[in-house]
């Protein structure tokens, strides 16, 4: 399948499309504002000119956050243009970039759909002099508007799992001429450099940098601010961990296992994070079917003693929320959703617990596990042991803390490559 074929399947399934759009907006109705913006329509006014930064969801905006505000500074006369997919990576990037002292400088809208008339139009008002895309989105349609258009294209803390790999290989009539169509792959391994090179990217365009995930600062204030909102709750002891970014199946899981932990520890408490907010009412309402005490932090009372679980229905606050834990478990992976973000909760000085689903942080997961600051598990038995064992034996929570934070302070300087890369093509 090329590029043609491609695009004439994109506008017959456009259908299916909407229908997709029309299920999502029903669940969460953000998904029925800005749809203009999805096909290049009602674009708010952008400055021209400047970088084009995209970042598909809420993972990658994070991730890019420290990226932006270094090409800011590097550049202070160029604009950026962040876009997203969804409404929870553009109310986090609303939430990074929105306030005064970026106004002017960080503007946002929504990536159209990978029609070439869409990408043309969204070009044609950007006019970017630089391309960033984070990870993994790859877009033929936006890739070689691009092209035609002399705009060079970098793809940042580039990841491809040995499963995406196989997959672009079927379709290399589409996906080679788009890998060489890159003027730059950032990736986060030396594999994953020799996957893109196989599938038809540039030998001299693909370098590895490290993931920049690595380059998470923690602000002071955030451990004060947590510290301070245990003290508020009287919870400076009590024993307490979260499951961040659970997906559906999870869910029930984590809370097997918390039953297990309070029969041997009553006063125990569990944050539980849901990873997409349309899912918020809805685990919630599971909460409360399986008899917990469950606050909801959107409310923000105090939480009492007698409360069970609180369910962490914000956003923008996991990292506030990690930090107000003992022991943390990244949800995404007891269920074959390959993972999600190892590094935040290490970097915060967690002892770190995962399922065994981790395809999208091979990597990391691997240094991490090595270096003895993640321990997997399959089931809600073996996550009730894990933290049981790690609230009854402070020296072997001390022990992964000590290895994560030694494990992220080993791998920094992804993010300083990276900028160095993203300088030769704007100069």
């Amino acid at each position: 399948m090329n590029r043609r074929l491609y695009t004439l399947l994109f506008y017959l399934v456009l259908p299916l499309v909407a229908g997709r759009l029309a299920w999502r907006a029903w669940r969460a109705p953000a998904y029925a504002k800005r749809i203009g913006e999805r096909f290049s329509f009602g674009l708010p006014p952008l400055k021209p000119g400047g970088i084009w930064l995209h970042a598909v969801s809420v993972g990658e905006s994070i991730a890019a956050a420290p990226l932006v505000r270094e090409l800011l500074a590097r550049y202070p006369d160029l604009p950026i243009t962040m876009t997203c997919m969804t409404p929870t990576g553009s109310e986090r990037i609303q939430a990074l970039f929105g306030g005064a002292e970026y106004a002017g400088r960080v503007q946002h809208c929504y990536l159209p759909y990978d029609l070439p008339w869409a990408a043309a139009r969204f070009l044609n008002q950007v006019q970017p002099t630089l391309a960033v895309i984070m990870e993994t989105e790859l877009w033929p349609n936006h890739i070689h508007q691009c092209a035609l258009r002399g705009i060079p294209v970098a793809l940042a803390n580039a990841r491809l799992s040995e499963r995406s790999a196989r997959g672009y290989a079927r379709f290399a009539k589409l996906t080679a001429p788009m890998l060489a169509e890159l003027d730059l792959i950032a990736a986060q391994t030396t594999l994953e450099a020799e996957r893109f090179r196989s599938l038809g990217a540039r030998a001299e365009c693909v370098e590895v940098t490290g993931s920049i995930k690595f380059d998470l600062t923690i602000d002071a204030q955030l451990l004060t601010r947590a510290a301070a909102l245990r003290a508020q709750w009287q919870a400076e002891s009590r024993p307490i961990w979260i499951a961040a970014s659970t997906h559906a199946g999870e869910d029930e899981i984590v809370l097997a296992a918390h039953r297990q932990l309070l029969k041997q520890t009553p006063e125990a408490l569990l944050i539980l994070v849901p990873r997409h907010p349309e899912r918020f009412n809805t685990v919630f309402e599971l909460c409360q079917r399986q008899g917990f005490s469950t606050q909801r932090r959107s409310i923000g009372e105090v939480l009492q003693a007698a409360d069970q679980v609180l369910l962490g229905d914000t956003m923008g606050e996991l990292l506030f929320l990690y930090a107000l834990a003992d022991i943390a478990f990244v949800g995404g992976s007891l269920v074959a959703n390959g993972g999600h973000n190892l590094l935040e909760p290490a970097a915060l000085g967690k002892p770190v617990l995962s399922g065994p689903h981790l395809f999208n942080f091979l990597e990391i997961a691997a240094q991490l596990r090595a270096a003895g600051a993640l321990s997997e598990v399959v089931d809600a038995d073996a996550l009730a042991q894990w933290v049981a064992q790690l609230w009854r034996q402070p020296e072997t929570a001390e022990a992964m803390r000590a290895a994560g934070q030694a494990v992220m302070q080993a791998n920094q300087g992804a993010l300083a490559m990276l900028l160095v890369g993203l300088g030769r093509l704007l100069e």
